[in-house]
């Protein structure tokens, strides 16, 4: 009885704060006239209506609900890293908007795995993790928010690795990825089994092909990813197929760094080839161009392994050069060649 009791007055603690920031969020929707996804939110909010406690109130939380193989905590970053520059809409649920949970919730149901909708049920479900040090990827990191408790919180993110979360802030930012700081809880929402290793090197996409991406690289392969839009596999299986991820590659070419960028070509990008997040940076913007200019996977990557030239010298095909046919075979193997 006790604990349905607390259950409740937590409840209602969060009825009154999310009532409490309403007029706010209706008086920035009056301009646009935006108050269809406002509504959607408090419908999602307060489904059941006020005299409805919720479910863990007398109930225990429920596990998440998983369709077919579980994925990985990997596949969970790669598939929120696609959402990075999402603007935060209170209330919003999909790829045009999300608040913080309805951007969890959104990601793990692409994977098959059901969620709740608030952060306060999200932080019931799965199993808890002890520390921020015992954290993988994929696992869920909760705080108290302008509008939760400790014990009820009202934001939450999802784990990257190396101190890092992918979430949707606030009102006025974006989906983006930042640093975790003290989260109040942290839960584990897929089966061990379906988890990396701890201390384990994070990867950053569902179609990591076997190979491991650096968890302090992955959230620079994210950012750029999501800057310059290209796929954040295709910008991994690049930087593995040109260096293993080493920041210190030389090749006899002259080609620097970890995505092997020529000194000239590193410096037409205005990047250092030699500093990891820059050569990301850099080596993202170029893959973005070629991307745009030949609307090909295969011309692009010919591309930045022979350059332009070579690709126009061959009728816009790749060129039938051994070590270019292998580097776009290989980088398509990689990645599954889903993106092709």
């Amino acid at each position: 009885m006790t604990d349905t009791l607390d259950a409740l007055q937590s409840w209602m603690t969060q009825l009154q704060s999310n009532l409490d920031t309403l007029p706010g969020v209706l008086q920035q929707a009056a301009p646009s006239g935006d108050f269809a996804s406002v509504l959607a939110g408090v419908q999602a909010e307060f489904s059941g209506g006020p005299l409805a406690p919720p479910a863990a109130a007398t109930t225990p939380a429920a596990p998440a609900t998983t369709e077919g193989t579980p994925p990985d905590g990997e596949q969970v970053v790669g598939a929120a890293a696609q959402f990075l520059g999402v603007p935060y809409q209170w209330g919003g649920t999909s790829p045009q908007g999300f608040d913080c949970s309805g951007l969890v919730q959104y990601v793990y149901g692409q994977l098959g795995v059901t969620l709740p909708r608030t952060s306060q049920e999200q932080a019931t479900v799965g199993t808890p993790v002890d520390s921020l040090a015992d954290a993988q990827p994929g696992d869920l990191v909760f705080f108290p928010g302008d509008d939760g408790t400790t014990t009820a919180p009202g934001h939450v993110g999802i784990y990257v690795g190396n101190g890092q979360m992918i979430d949707a802030p606030q009102t006025g930012d974006v989906v983006r990825v930042q640093p975790v700081g003290d989260p109040v809880a942290i839960r584990r929402v897929l089966p061990a089994t379906a988890t990396a290793a701890a201390g384990a090197p994070a990867t950053t996409g569902a179609a990591a092909g076997g190979y491991q991406v650096p968890a302090a690289l992955a959230p620079d392969f994210l950012q750029a990813a999501a800057t310059h839009h290209v796929p954040v596999q295709l910008l991994t299986a690049v930087a593995y197929e040109e260096s293993g991820f080493d920041p210190n590659a030389q090749s006899a070419a002259g080609a620097e760094g970890l995505m092997q960028l020529m000194p000239s070509t590193a410096s037409g990008l205005g990047v250092d080839p030699l500093d990891p997040a820059q050569a990301i940076n850099g080596a993202a913007q170029l893959l973005s161009g070629y991307l745009s200019q030949y609307q090909s996977v295969p011309l692009a990557l010919a591309a930045y392994n022979a350059g332009p030239a070579a690709v126009a010298t061959a009728g816009n095909t790749v060129p039938q050069i051994p070590e270019t046919q292998a580097y776009v075979s290989n980088i398509l193997g990689l990645i599954g060649g889903q993106l092709s």
